[in-house]
C-alpha cells in the first residue's frame, strides 16, 4: 500500500556530473510607489478584496498574467553537498587495493562513484515586492546556498542577497540591487472565499512564467511542522520549481507563496498549499528590519478538540485549542493555566481550530499580556496570561503484577511508577501501560504509555482510574505521555 506523502513542491536540485535529482520542499503582485519602503515597509497597504477578485473573466487569464507575470522571478541556487564517510566509503575495496599495488595515492574518478563535495544546482520561484528589489520566496528554496541568481522575464540576471530566512514559515526575503522594477500588488487571503478562482505563476522542472489556474479548495489548512501558518488549500498546479511563486486572485493581488504538495509520487496530484500573504508579510517586515523573527509563546502544547473529546469535556461542540502540556515555570503555569484546559478566546480572538491559537499568541509581543477565556470542568474561566520569547520547541510503590483498570470497557492493564521512574518523571504521578486492547487499543493507547489524568482528572492510582472509568460515559479522554510528550487521546468506551 503506498503511503500519502507530504513533500514540498520545489527545488528541482540536481547533482552535477551524476544526474541525481533531489526534491526539496516550501509568494506577492504591484503596490504604488508610496507602498515600497525598502527599510521598514510600514507604508505598505493591503487593499480589500474586489469583485474582479473572484469573478472569471471572458478572456480567461490573459489581461492578469500580462500585468503581474514580469514581476515573477526564477530562482537559481548553486550550493555544495557534504559527500558523507558512509558514501566515501562506498568505493569497494577490491579496487582501493588494485590501485594501492600500483603505488597510486588516490582513487581514480569513477562514473557514478561519490568523490567528496558535490556541486548542487537547484531551482525554484520568487517575485518581486519592491520596485527597488525586494523578492520574497521560500526558505527552503535557498537553504544552504552559496549564491542565490535571479532571472527576469526580459532576461535580465542579477546576483541576490539572502536578506533572511525563517525556517518555521518557510519564508525567505532576498535583495538585488536594481532599480524601477516591476512588482507585485498585496492582496488579503482572509479575504479570500473558498471556490474562488486562483492562478500560480512560476518554473516548475526549470519552465519559467508557467501559469497553471484553479480554485481555493479549503483555508486555515494544518500541516505537519507548521505550527505558524494556517495554509490555503488549492488545486492549482504546482509542481517542483514552484515553490516560492506567488498565487493571485483575479483581481492581480498576490494572495499566498505556493509552498508544498501532497503527493504519492512527489508531483502534483491536485492539493497544494500555500502560505497566506498576511503571514509572508509579518516575517518579511521583521527579517528586513532586525534580520530576525521574534514570537511571543505561552508554554503550552495544544491539540485540536475532535468530537469525542468535545463530550469528554462537556463541551457543547468542537472548538478550541486543548492544552496538553504546559512547560514548567513559563507564563502559562504562573498564570494559572491547566492541563485539560480548552483556550476558547485569546485576546478577544475566538478560537476555533487549535492552529489559530499559536498564530495569535506569536503575534503577540513578548511580555505583553492578553486576557484568556478557558473552558474548565464544564465552564468557562477568565485569566491573564504574558507571552515570552522563545524558540519554537508519585508516592504508590510498585505492585507486584498486572491490575486490570476498568476491565472491559477500557482494555488497559496498567502499574504504578515505580520511585525511580517517578524520580526520572520528575516526581510526576501516573500509571504505566503494561498491555492494551479493546478500546484503548482501537484509540490508539500503547504499551509503555503514562496515563496521566482521565477526563481531566489526573489519575495516582490504579484505584482511581477504575473508579472514574465506572462512572464514565460513552467517550472520555485519556491524557497520555509517550516519549516525553503528552497529548489527549479520546477513547469510545462503548
Amino acid at each position: 500500500m503506498n503511503a500519502k506523502v507530504l513533500v514540498g513542491a520545489l527545488v528541482a536540485a540536481g547533482v552535477i556530473g551524476t544526474g541525481a535529482a533531489a526534491y526539496r520542499g516550501h509568494i506577492e503582485a504591484p503596490v504604488s510607489q508610496a507602498q515600497a519602503n525598502p527599510v521598514t515597509f510600514a507604508a505598505v497597504a493591503t487593499p480589500a478584496a474586489t469583485p474582479g477578485a473572484t469573478s472569471l473573466p471572458l478572456n480567461g487569464f490573459s489581461d492578469l498574467v500580462k500585468r503581474v507575470g514580469p514581476a515573477v522571478v526564477n530562482v537559481s541556487v548553486n550550493s555544495v553537498r557534504k559527500a558523507s564517510t558512509q558514501e566515501q566509503n562506498n568505493i569497494p575495496e577490491e579496487f582501493r587495493q588494485f590501485f594501492r599495488g600500483f603505488g597510486g595515492k588516490n582513487m581514480p574518478n569513477f562514473p557514478n562513484m561519490p568523490r567528496g563535495d558535490q556541486p548542487m544546482r537547484g531551482q525554484g520561484s520568487g517575485f518581486i515586492v519592491s520596485p527597488d528589489g525586494y523578492i520574497l520566496t521560500n526558505a527552503h528554496v535557498v537553504e544552504g546556498a552559496e549564491s542565490v541568481n535571479i532571472r527576469l522575464t526580459d532576461r535580465r540576471e542579477f546576483r541576490a542577497k539572502v536578506v533572511g530566512v525563517d525556517k518555521q514559515t518557510d519564508v525567505a526575503v532576498l535583495k538585488i540591487d536594481a532599480k524601477t522594477l516591476p512588482f507585485v500588488r498585496l492582496g488579503k487571503s482572509a479575504e479570500a472565499n473558498v471556490g474562488e478562482w486562483v492562478v500560480a505563476i512560476g518554473s516548475p522542472f526549470g519552465f519559467e512564467n508557467t501559469v497553471t489556474a484553479g480554485i481555493v479548495s479549503a483555508k486555515s489548512r494544518s500541516l505537519p511542522d507548521a505550527n505558524y501558518t494556517p495554509f490555503i488549500q488549492t488545486d492549482v498546479a504546482v509542481n517542483p520549481g514552484n515553490s516560492g511563486g506567488p498565487l493571485f486572485n483575479l483581481a492581480g493581488e498576490v494572495i499566498g507563496i505556493n509552498s508544498q504538495i501532497y503527493s504519492r509520487s512527489g508531483g502534483f496530484q491536485g492539493i497544494s498549499f500555500a502560505i497566506p500573504i498576511e503571514v509572508a508579510l509579518n516575517v518579511r517586515d521583521q527579517l528586513v528590519k532586525s534580520g530576525k523573527v521574534t514570537r511571543g509563546r505561552l508554554g503550552v502544547t495544544v491539540q485540536e478538540v475532535n468530537a469525542t473529546l468535545a463530550e469528554s469535556f462537556n463541551l457543547d461542540r468542537p472548538r478550541g485549542a486543548l492544552v496538553s502540556a504546559i512547560d514548567a515555570g513559563s507564563p502559562a503555569e504562573k498564570a494559572g493555566l491547566q492541563v485539560g484546559d480548552i483556550v476558547l478566546k485569546f485576546n478577544g480572538n475566538v478560537i476555533e481550530r487549535s492552529s489559530d491559537l499559536p498564530l495569535l499568541v506569536a503575534d503577540t509581543a513578548p511580555g505583553k499580556s492578553s486576557p484568556v477565556e478557558v473552558w474548565r470542568k464544564g465552564s468557562t474561566k477568565a485569566l491573564t496570561v504574558a507571552t515570552y520569547e522563545g524558540k519554537a520547541k508519585a508516592d504508590d510503590d510498585a505492585v507486584a503484577g498486572n491490575e486490570k483498570a476498568g476491565g472491559g470497557r477500557l482494555g488497559l492493564a496498567v502499574r504504578p511508577l515505580t520511585p525511580d521512574e517517578r524520580k526520572e518523571n520528575r516526581g510526576r504521578m501516573g500509571l504505566v501501560v503494561e498491555d492494551v486492547s479493546g478500546a484503548a487499543a482501537r484509540a490508539g493507547i500503547q504499551q509503555g504509555d503514562l496515563v496521566l489524568a482521565f477526563n481531566g482528572n489526573a489519575v495516582k492510582s490504579v484505584e482511581e482510574l477504575r473508579e472514574h472509568v465506572s462512572k464514565a460515559g460513552k467517550r472520555v479522554a485519556l491524557l497520555i505521555q509517550r516519549e516525553g510528550q503528552q497529548l489527549f487521546v479520546p477513547v469510545e468506551l462503548g
